[in-house]
């Protein structure tokens, strides 16, 4: 027979049991609860980080495209080799369709770009060159220089220039090309333009091209070449077929050319 103080001596030693059986039962659980808590934590972040990478590659693809598309059809204006061809049938069109229509079809493709350029930037910023590498760094740039939202997407692309995702030189064609568009004068002398005038000698109607109007004309060549530019103002306008000549905001105005 157990004494009524044995089964107080029991209880006692059963609870003090029992409490550390829960303890420690406590701390296993926890630590199970960690360890997979730790585990999904990692595999979650593994695929977030994979998954970057893959959207890295998948955006360089995209501008890749993207370029390739701006580029090859403004170079069928000149020249057209069996590469070129191939391009056309691939976005549906023969030689001769674009050929009649050369500029309705690059400013429709300019404008689906576009569009394309402007969501990737509000997701990403400017895609330059930390973010997609080089050269592919440079294609939203040439679909920003080929549309009207220049004025829009000018400080992210000076800001990109700064920060060296993006050459310092197509910053300041695109500073140039904006400066034009408000009839200012241009900085870094890289925009030529044309202008319809009547010749005075055959009084035929004619187009002159030109170098627009720059801004201190004496010191252009100083700016280019701190700016990054390899050519002079005079080169430059040689590469456009253009012979280079300064003009002011007031003869182009007036279409005094002469």
């Amino acid at each position: 027979v157990i004494s009524e103080n044995q089964k107080i001596a029991i209880e006692s030693v059963l609870k003090f049991l029992f409490r550390k059986f829960i303890k420690r039962f406590n701390i296993f659980i926890k630590k199970i609860i960690l360890k997979k808590i730790l585990f999904l934590f990692f595999v979650v972040s593994s695929f977030s980080y994979c998954q970057t990478k893959v959207d890295k590659k998948a955006l360089k693809t995209e501008l890749d495209s993207i370029y390739k598309v701006d580029q090859t059809f403004r170079s069928l204006l000149d020249r057209s080799t069996e590469d070129d061809i191939t391009f056309l049938n691939k976005q549906g069109y023969t030689l001769d369709e674009f050929k009649r229509n050369s500029w309705p079809i690059i400013n429709k493709h300019d404008s689906l770009n576009l569009i394309i350029i402007e969501e990737i930037i509000k997701k990403h910023g400017y895609p330059g060159k930390s973010l997609v590498g080089e050269p592919t760094n440079k294609a939203a740039w040439y679909v920003i220089q080929h549309s009207d939202k220049i004025n829009k997407y000018l400080p992210i692309i000076e800001k990109a220039g700064k920060e060296n995702e993006l050459p310092m030189t197509l910053v300041a064609m695109m500073k140039d090309r904006q400066l034009m568009f408000d009839n200012k004068e241009q900085i870094y002398g890289t925009q030529g333009t044309t202008r319809m005038i009547t010749n005075k000698v055959t009084g035929k109607q004619e187009y002159r091209w030109f170098i627009w109007p720059i801004k201190n004309p004496e010191n252009i060549n100083q700016l280019r070449k701190s700016t990054g530019f390899s050519t002079t103002v005079e080169e430059n306008a040689a590469r456009l077929d253009i012979v280079y000549k300064v003009y002011t905001l007031e003869q182009v105005k007036n279409l005094d050319f002469d």
